[in-house]
């Protein structure tokens, strides 16, 4: 079904950082742009430029992602901002669509255009700080309380709850024909291990992925143990840890290919764990950032989660040793009542453009 924004072409801004956000907005950004004019713009960030050419999006690559440390975060904003007030002054969008983007919403602000953000991740502090006092409107899954936005300087009436968690969307996708395989040993099953974010402002350092990686390896070593990092140094510190012991993913790959290739999946809580868990795959969630989504797909019984490396292995073995056909139901049923987010962005869109 399409929706018509308006009589006449508009021109719409998406600001895309991270991979979450590029397969989120991909489906949304196909439907506008058949009858408005988009720019994607996003920084150089390898898990996203790499993504996007598998997922064959045009992305124009506008500064750089800042790094862990927050003088380096604080200077490629600032940097990237610059060069955005430019390109953007020069594009002249009608309205911004991010996932609160800092940058993107310095420069609407600055340049007066409307922006509409979507989040599910008011545990991100900082950036909802910088971000949602300067936007006109927020879209948030419908099991974030208002309240959890309001606090950061926007009114609740422009906050628009849509009946989904955001991995529903993405869950959707099809698979690129640029997706390269994973090619999995016979008789041997897949525990597919995703590292914690390290770099986000609102990550700790603990990494609690290592012990429980060790844990598994010595539990499960007639399996294949597959480990997915986000940046080139856990890659690297992967690899010098545990050798040929488990099997280290270095290039980006579609997650979805992964995914469908995986008996149980260990994650940290974030949207590889909630689209994980809507596929119906058995899903253990170490939880390195408690936040409201993982805590909803547990309550739904959807994610086990297990800090404790012991408990996990235990937890891992319970899940091989049965048939999980109770969760694939009730992941079938609850992914299958949540709703497509598109028309109520449009009629937000609508409302903002009067």
């Amino acid at each position: 079904m399409q929706f018509t924004i308006q009589s006449k072409y508009l021109k719409i801004w998406f600001d895309v950082l991270t991979p979450k956000q590029l397969l989120f907005f991909e489906p949304m950004i196909k439907r506008i742009k058949k009858k408005n004019t988009v720019l994607c713009t996003s920084r150089d960030y390898n898990q996203v430029t790499q993504l996007a050419k598998i997922r064959n999006l045009k992305l124009v690559i506008v500064g750089k992602h800042g790094g862990s440390k927050r003088h380096d975060k604080l200077n490629a904003s600032l940097h990237r901002t610059k060069l955005l007030s430019t390109r953007i002054k020069k594009f002249s969008p009608d309205i911004t669509i991010s996932f609160c983007s800092p940058e993107a919403a310095r420069v609407s602000y600055g340049l007066d255009i409307a922006h509409i953000c979507f989040s599910d991740s008011p545990h991100a502090n900082a950036v909802m700080r910088l971000v949602v006092p300067l936007i006109q409107k927020l879209l948030v899954p419908w099991i974030i309380p208002k309240k959890e936005f309001v606090k950061f300087g926007i009114n609740s009436n422009d906050i628009m709850h849509y009946k989904a968690i955001d991995a529903s969307i993405i869950a959707k996708r099809k698979v690129s024909k640029n997706s390269k395989r994973l090619d999995k040993e016979s008789g041997r099953r897949v525990i597919l291990v995703r590292v914690e974010e390290e770099y986000a402002s609102y990550s700790t350092k603990k990494r609690p992925a290592i012990p429980i990686i060790k844990e598994i390896i010595k539990n499960f070593n007639d399996e294949e143990i597959v480990v997915m990092g986000r940046y080139t140094s856990q890659v690297r510190q992967l690899a010098q840890t545990f050798g040929k012991k488990i099997r280290v993913l270095s290039k980006v790959v579609d997650s979805k290919i992964l995914l469908e290739n995986t008996d149980v999946f260990v994650g940290s809580g974030g949207t590889m764990t909630a689209e994980s868990a809507l596929l119906g795959i058995p899903t253990i969630s170490y939880n390195a950032v408690p936040n409201i989504i993982e805590s909803y797909l547990v309550r739904k019984k959807l994610v086990i989660r297990e800090t404790n490396p012991k408990r996990v292995a235990a937890s891992i073995r319970n899940i091989l040793e049965s048939s999980n056909l109770e969760t694939k139901k009730r992941s079938k049923k609850i992914w299958g009542s949540m709703e497509d987010p598109y028309p109520i962005l449009v009629k937000t869109m609508k409302s903002v453009l009067k």
